[in-house]
């Protein structure tokens, strides 16, 4: 991928399941805290914590999540500019319809030229090398 004079290398699917693995963790225990405090309001808020980590990470953290900063991997446009707010919403919306489709979505980047599940052709968006 090439943006102007400059190259990105797309990370392979092993490293980017690694970090998602990372970050399911670490909002699997935050997630679990709101939801036996709140109850059964604990699922909409968990949904809208999820969305507020993917998004403080991916538009004011360089577009690296912790998993993704420690595999040293990032989210990018197209182009390789920054994602902007929507763009980080549009692909964790896409992480639920990547999973709704029986995994479909996360598959999908197994066999996809450009290594883009469904959350990343959402969103226009590339997982990096950093």
């Amino acid at each position: 991928m090439r943006q102007n004079s400059t190259t990105y290398e797309l990370a392979d699917v092993g490293t980017r399941f690694f970090a998602l693995v990372i970050d399911s963790i670490i909002l699997g225990i935050v997630t679990g805290i709101v939801t036996s405090i709140f109850g059964n309001a604990g699922g909409i808020l968990s949904f809208i914590v999820g969305c507020a980590y993917t998004w403080y990470f991916l538009t004011r953290q360089n577009g690296q999540t912790p998993g993704k900063s420690l595999l040293k991997i990032r989210v990018v446009k197209k182009d390789g500019s920054p994602i902007r707010d929507a763009d980080a919403i549009l692909r964790y919306v896409g992480y639920f319809i990547n999973s709704f489709v029986i995994g479909l979505g996360w598959i999908w980047a197994l066999f996809d030229s450009d290594r883009q599940g469904w959350h990343d052709k959402i969103a226009s968006t590339y997982v990096v090398k950093v």
